[in-house]
């Protein structure tokens, strides 16, 4: 069974405005990665402030758009000021706006967010099972089904990546350490990514 999505004003406004500055593809995506977050939530026994983890799925990837290509910064973090630029202007609590620019900040930096508030732990958890299918056999296919047919997911894997690619080519440089640097190495002629270790022996300290 889906869990539904939260009938607020405030997710309705979400939508909204995630849905006037996004694809198909990252709109759909979006809202499964709220399922999916939602229902690992469920299974883990979290309770999560569901309006909160809906704007978290909604803004995730919004970063990624034309507006956001030539800020020079991580699409993670343009993502989550958009969210909290939102939050802000419908009156949201600063504490809940944290969270939320949180989770959208760290939601593709593993081994961090499972240890942090319930709408950060589960955003990535949604992300993960969308994107990378951790956690596959914990959502039963009927549930899995019903929530793909919501929103589909033709040819998913390849459209994916050559979104992430197309948010993040122009500031290569915002990889270094994260898990975007392997979207680049495959499908950006040219791409040197950044090695911690020759960052360390190069600095100016002498020794």
């Amino acid at each position: 069974m889906t869990i539904d999505i939260p009938d607020t004003g405030l997710a309705r406004a979400a939508t909204e405005f995630v849905r006037d500055q996004t694809s198909d593809l990252v709109f759909d995506h979006s809202r499964r990665v709220y399922h999916w977050g939602s229902l690992q939530g469920r299974n883990r026994d979290l309770s999560v402030d569901p309006e909160l983890l809906y704007v978290a799925a909604m803004f995730h990837d919004i970063g990624l758009g034309e507006k956001h290509r030539t800020s020079g910064r991580r699409f993670e973090v343009d993502g989550a000021d958009a969210a909290r630029d939102f939050l802000r202007g419908h009156g949201v609590p600063d504490d809940s706006v944290r969270r939320v620019w949180t989770a959208i900040a760290l939601h593709t930096t593993p081994g961090i967010p499972e240890f942090m508030e319930p709408e950060v732990a589960l955003l990535t958890a949604g992300v993960e099972y969308d994107v990378l299918g951790i956690g596959f056999h914990d959502i039963d296919p009927d549930t899995r089904a019903e929530v793909v047919a919501l929103h589909p997911r033709p040819d998913f894997k390849r459209r994916i990546l050559k979104a992430f690619t197309e948010g993040i080519a122009s500031r290569p440089e915002t990889t270094f350490g994260n898990v975007k640097a392997d979207v680049l190495q495959h499908y950006l002629p040219g791409f040197e990514r950044g090695d911690f270790v020759e960052a360390i022996v190069n600095s100016a300290w002498p020794e």
